[in-house]
C-alpha cells in the first residue's frame, strides 16, 4: 500500500481501530457466556486475571512500538525478529486464521440476532443463515478492495455508533440493579445467610429461579474450574488490542501506536467489566445461563420489555458488521506485511490501483466463505469459533510477550536508554506467563484444532522458501515443524474417531 500522507491515521482512528476490534460479538454474550459458567466473584477474579494480564500484554506492545521502530507491521514481525522465519510465518499464519474464524463468529451471531425475530437464521447456521451471510461478505470485499483509508473511516464512524446502545445498557442495568439478587448471585452458595435474601426475592417471584440458582452452583465445580472455563472468552473479547501496531506504519506519530493501544485497552475494559457484573444485578444466575445470544439482548428486554431487545440487536448489528470491517483490514494487512517481509508467498504483495492487498482480501473472504459453509456440520458453531479464534491467536500473543522479555532481559535496545528496563521485564514476564495460563485453560481440545490450521497451513511457508531458494528449516525449527504435524494428525483422528466434537 502507498504509504501517503492522505493515508496517515491520526490517533483516534488508531483508538477506534483498537476499539472496534474489540467491541464485537464477544460483549454481546458476556452475560449467559459468564452467567453458564461462574457467579459475580468468579467473574471478578476472571475480569482480574484477563484485564491484567491483557494489560500487561498492551504495555508490551506500547514498549515494543517506542524501541523496535522499525518493525512496522504488527504482531508477526516481533515473532520473525525474536525467533526466526518459521515462527514468524507461523504468528502470521495464526493471526490471520484466527482473525478469519473471528470473522466467521461474527456473521453467525448476526444470524442468530436476527433469528430471534426471523426463526430461519436458527441460531446462525442454518442454510439462509449462511446463503445470506455470503451475500454481506462479498459486499464486504467490494468495499475493502475500494480502499483502506475510506474502510477505516466508515469503522471509526461505526465505533461510535455502537457504544450508545452499550453505554444505555449499562444505564438502565444500573438504575434497576437488585442489590439482594446481585449478593444471591455473588455467593452463589448454600450458605444460611441467602436465607434472608431469597425472602427478599420471593416477594418479586424470583424465589424459585434463585432457588435454582443456588443449586446449580452448590457442589459442582470448584471456583478455580468456573474461572477456567471462562478464559477464552475473555481472550476473545479483548483480540484486536493489537490494531494500532498492525497499522503502525499508518500512524501520524510513532508515539500515537502505544498510547491508543492501551487507552483503548482501558475503556474495553471497563464496558466488559460492567456489562457483566450489573448483569447479576437483574437476573438470577440460572435465568442468564439459559439465555440465547446475544444474551445482552434478552437481559435488556426483561427490564424494559421488547423494545430493549431489539435496541439492543441494532446495536448489535452496527457493532459487528464495523468490527467485522476491522478484523478483515487486520488480516488482509498481515498476509500483505508477512509477504512483503519474506514470511508468506509473494503473490499477497499484490496491489490493486487503489493501493489495497487484493490478493491478501481475496484469501482472507475466500477462507471466511469456507468456514461459513462449515459451520453447517457445527452444533455450537459461535461457541466454537469464539474459542477456536482465542486459540489460534494467543499463540502470536505468546511469541509478542516473549519477544518483549527477550529485549528486557538481553538488554537489546536498553544499552543507551535504561529508563524503565526492570518495569518493561516485569510486565512481560507476566503477560508471557498470563499467554501461556490462557493457552492451558483453554485446554487440549483447542491446541490440538489449532495444529490443524498450522500443519497443513505450512505448506505455504514451504512455498516461500522455494521462492527464495531459501534452506526450508534449521534444526530447531523442523523440531517445531514436526511436532506440529504430528499434532495435526491426532487432530485429525481424534474428530474422526469422535473424540474431539466440533
Amino acid at each position: 500500500m502507498a504509504n501517503t500522507t492522505e493515508n496517515k491515521l491520526s490517533i483516534w482512528s488508531l483508538s477506534a481501530l483498537v476499539v472496534g476490534s474489540m467491541v464485537g460479538a464477544g460483549i454481546f454474550s458476556l452475560p449467559a457466556t459468564f452467567g453458564r459458567a461462574t457467579g459475580g466473584f468468579g467473574a471478578l477474579i476472571a475480569w482480574g486475571i484477563a484485564g491484567g494480564g491483557m494489560l500487561m500484554l498492551a504495555f508490551v506492545f506500547q514498549s515494543l512500538a517506542q524501541r523496535k521502530p522499525n518493525l512496522d507491521s504488527g504482531v508477526f514481525i516481533y515473532a520473525k525478529e525474536g525467533f526466526g522465519d518459521y515462527l514468524g510465518f507461523a504468528s502470521a499464519l495464526g493471526f490471520w486464521a484466527g482473525t478469519c474464524i473471528g470473522n466467521v463468529s461474527y456473521f453467525v451471531l448476526i444470524k442468530s440476532t436476527l433469528g430471534a425475530f426471523f426463526p430461519v437464521f436458527g441460531n446462525g447456521n442454518t442454510v439462509s443463515a449462511v446463503l445470506v451471510a455470503s451475500v454481506i461478505l462479498w459486499g464486504f470485499h467490494i468495499l475493502l478492495l475500494k480502499g483502506v483509508k475510506s474502510a477505516a473511516s466508515i469503522n471509526t464512524i461505526a465505533t461510535f455508533a455502537k457504544i450508545v446502545p452499550i453505554f444505555c445498557f449499562i444505564i438502565i442495568l444500573i438504575i434497576a440493579f437488585d442489590h439482594n439478587l446481585f449478593v444471591l448471585n455473588f455467593h452463589g452458595g448454600t450458605d444460611p445467610a441467602n436465607a434472608g435474601v431469597l425472602a427478599h426475592l420471593n416477594d418479586y417471584g424470583y424465589a424459585g429461579h434463585a432457588a435454582l440458582a443456588i443449586t446449580s452452583v452448590a457442589g459442582t465445580e470448584s471456583l478455580f474450574s468456573q474461572v477456567r472455563s471462562t478464559m477464552l472468552v475473555t481472550v476473545f473479547v479483548f483480540l484486536g488490542i493489537e490494531g494500532a501496531s498492525v497499522y503502525s506504519r499508518y500512524a501520524e506519530k510513532r508515539s500515537h501506536i502505544g498510547l491508543a493501544t492501551v487507552v483503548g485497552f482501558i475503556g474495553v475494559l471497563c464496558l466488559l467489566i460492567l456489562v457483566t457484573m450489573l448483569s447479576y444485578g437483574v437476573m438470577p444466575r440460572a435465568d442468564l445461563a439459559a439465555l440465547r445470544q446475544p444474551s445482552m439482548a434478552v437481559v435488556l428486554e426483561a427490564v424494559v420489555g421488547r423494545w430493549g431487545s431489539i435496541f439492543i440487536s441494532i446495536g448489535l448489528l452496527i457493532s459487528v458488521l464495523g468490527a467485522y470491517l476491522s478484523w478483515s483490514l487486520l488480516a488482509a494487512e498481515v498476509l500483505f506485511s508477512a509477504a512483503r517481509h519474506q514470511s508468506m508467498p509473494r503473490i499477497f504483495t499484490t496491489e490493486n490501483s487503489r493501493g489495497v492487498p487484493s490478493a491478501a482480501v481475496w484469501l482472507t473472504n475466500i477462507t471466511i466463505q469456507v468456514f461459513l459453509i462449515l459451520t453447517l456440520f457445527s452444533d455450537y458453531a459461535f461457541q466454537l469459533a469464539l474459542e477456536l479464534t482465542s486459540s489460534l491467536t494467543l499463540i502470536p500473543y505468546l511469541l509478542v510477550a516473549a519477544y518483549g522479555f527477550k529485549l528486557a532481559w538481553t538488554g537489546e535496545t536498553y544499552e543507551t536508554i535504561k529508563r524503565g528496563h526492570k518495569k518493561d521485564l516485569v510486565f512481560a514476564i507476566i503477560a508471557t506467563f498470563y499467554s501461556l495460563l490462557m493457552l492451558y485453560a483453554g485446554g487440549l481440545k483447542y491446541i490440538l484444532l489449532s495444529a490443524i490450521i498450522y500443519g497443513p497451513g505450512s505448506v505455504l511457508y514451504l512455498i516461500t522458501k522455494r521462492e527464495q531458494h531459501a534452506v526450508f528449516f534449521n534444526p530447531v525449527e523442523k523440531i517445531i515443524f514436526i511436532i506440529v504435524m504430528l499434532a495435526a494428525i491426532v487432530a485429525l483422528w481424534s474428530i474422526a474417531t469422535g473424540i474431539i466434537t466440533i
